[in-house]
């Protein structure tokens, strides 16, 4: 009887100190919380943040991104302005002399969306978004960046100019690519 007493016991006192232990960790360790809010939300890419609350995903139809009615008006209007260029060709250089123009590159893009978010007041080229704003990937918009090339996500929807030769010339796409040697930002509060 002594002995099955001190057995529950230990068990009792086991399952408390995981449990302690498992509350510390999760509240510490953004992997746990990130892992946590990409399963709870539905819809968009699985793309996990480091300092996120669940947020509903953008969709996409007929190629034209539908921001969600809980997003910020921020993130609604960086949706807004990445669907009035989401056709535009493909320039190199363009969007970087003036906001509205011709066709747009990868940066120029990304600038364009978030200029109409009011989260960017001049273009930049994909160098400069490498150190732009907060590190790490947000809970509504992320950027992704190196010396040559860049892509956004935003609710969910990857906005990148490579997707437009697999994607009807559309810049939005569902399908999340590498980012390998990319670094990720956000902007902040996004």
């Amino acid at each position: 009887m002594r002995i099955t007493q001190q057995v529950k016991f230990l068990t009792a006192a086991l399952v408390a100190i995981t449990g302690i232990a498992f509350a510390a960790l999760a509240a510490h360790s953004p992997a746990i919380s990130s892992a946590a809010c990409a399963e709870s939300s539905g819809g968009g890419l699985s793309i996990p943040s480091s300092d996120c609350t669940p947020t509903k995903r953008a969709k996409l139809v007929r190629g034209v991104a539908v921001a969600p009615t809980t997003a910020p008006p921020e993130v609604k209007a960086v949706i807004k302005a990445a669907n009035k260029i989401r056709l535009k060709p493909y320039i190199y250089g363009g969007g970087h002399a003036k906001w509205k123009d011709k066709g747009y590159d990868c940066s120029g893009s990304v600038s364009y969306a978030l200029h109409g978010g009011d989260l960017l007041s001049s273009p930049m080229p994909s160098g400069s978004f490498v150190k732009w704003q907060k590190p790490g990937v947000g809970r509504w918009i992320s950027t992704y960046a190196n010396g040559g090339h860049m892509f956004m996500t935003v609710a969910g929807l990857l906005f990148d100019t490579s997707a437009m030769s697999s994607n009807k010339g559309n810049r939005w796409t569902k399908s999340m690519r590498d980012t390998s040697g990319f670094k990720v930002r956000h902007p902040a509060g996004f």
